[in-house]
């Protein structure tokens, strides 16, 4: 099955629409195409899905219209654990993330990357698994590649998306089940204090999925270990994308 086909689809042409490129084919036909590729490489156990589109022959002019030729490509492969599921390392980088007011924050493009890559760097100089960025304010946005959660006091909170986060599909599912299971959630923003003070944290995303952080900014989150809500949200979350848990069969769809 993959996960949320339908949002992923949403969001891919939504991204270009941000930049008036337009994406020539339906949401069927890209749901379509990467069903077919995971069919086409004989994929049946866990992947990792990329389509990605581009202009096509367009000259080098900046001004691109809505009616510039795109072309698609998707690819998939064998994908294991991103980060160690007992718990990473994490910490603030002098990086900040970029601000809505400069590009799209909300825009899936392969240029937004060029902060995620420079903030990923800094943390592996530092030997640490994994940035977290600040936005403009001064607030906790997010990971580089990942949307951040803090459990405090039995709540669960996420910063919003002024903070210049990522509307993250995995981040929804995570404020769906948590809802769903009688958490309190909390979308606010958070400064870096509280972060470093709270009783869990764990990061959201794609290649992701749930990842506990043990450390922050080198110091000892909770006793060290995955919290108690942290794993009732890895558990969940890996029951549902497995379709152990029939009340979400409806974010599945169906390879083979």
């Amino acid at each position: 099955h993959v996960f949320r086909l339908e949002e992923h689809v949403k969001r891919f042409r939504k991204s270009g629409q941000f930049y008036n490129i337009s994406l020539n084919f339906t949401d069927s036909e890209i749901a379509n195409a990467v069903i077919g590729i995971c069919k086409k490489n004989n994929i049946k156990k866990s992947c990792y899905i990329r389509p990605f589109y581009f202009v096509g022959d367009y000259g080098i002019s900046l001004h691109i219209t809505e009616k510039a030729p795109t072309n698609v490509a998707i690819f998939t492969f064998p994908f294991g654990d991103l980060f160690d599921k007992n718990g990473i390392t994490a910490a603030i980088v002098s990086w900040r993330k970029f601000s809505d007011n400069s590009t799209p924050t909300q825009a899936k493009m392969g240029g937004n990357y060029l902060n995620s890559i420079i903030a990923t760097q800094e943390a592996k100089r530092n030997g640490i698994d994994e940035a977290i960025l600040l936005d403009h304010n001064g607030n906790v946005s997010e990971a580089p590649g990942e949307n951040i959660f803090i459990v405090k006091d039995g709540q669960l909170i996420t910063p919003s998306l002024s903070s210049s986060a990522l509307e993250g599909i995995t981040r929804d599912a995570i404020l769906k089940i948590g809802k769903d299971l009688d958490i309190d959630v909390v979308e606010r923003n958070f400064t870096r204090s509280e972060l470093i003070i709270s009783d869990e944290i764990f990061l959201t995303g794609t290649a992701a999925e749930i990842t506990p952080v043990i450390s922050m900014d080198s110091k000892k989150i909770g006793n060290g270990k995955p919290g108690d809500i942290t794993k009732k949200m890895m558990q969940e979350y890996s029951d549902i994308v497995m379709n152990k848990n029939i009340d979400y069969a409806h974010w599945l769809t169906k390879v083979y």
